[in-house]
């Protein structure tokens, strides 16, 4: 508990499982308890574990980095998120999408 109060602002929403001690996670914000079984998948077919999907494939890259600016994190992130969005598709596909569009 620790590490969630030196880490987050007073008011942050937090999303989690109904594990117990999770509980007291009311105390630094706005507590949402997810139950996978009701939750899972909504109407338009989008999984709540998608953000984990997306973390792990982050952190897998960022560890290659050997340390990431503070200042510069926005910019790795939004990286991160092409790649993610990106990963079926290859290089050459992209860069010839890209240029079709600028050609317009």
């Amino acid at each position: 508990m620790n590490e969630i109060k030196n880490k987050t602002l007073k008011g942050s929403v937090f999303y989690t499982d109904g594990w117990k001690s999770y509980a007291s996670l009311e105390q630094y914000g706005k507590h949402n308890i997810i139950d996978y079984d009701k939750e899972l998948v909504d109407n338009n077919h989008d999984h709540i574990n998608g953000i984990e999907g997306f973390w792990s494939f982050a952190k897998e890259r960022f560890h290659k980095y050997h340390g990431i600016d503070k200042e510069n994190y926005p910019l790795y992130v939004k990286e991160m998120e092409f790649r993610f969005n990106n990963r079926n598709n290859t290089s050459y596909k992209l860069i010839v999408n890209i240029c079709i569009r600028r050609a317009v």
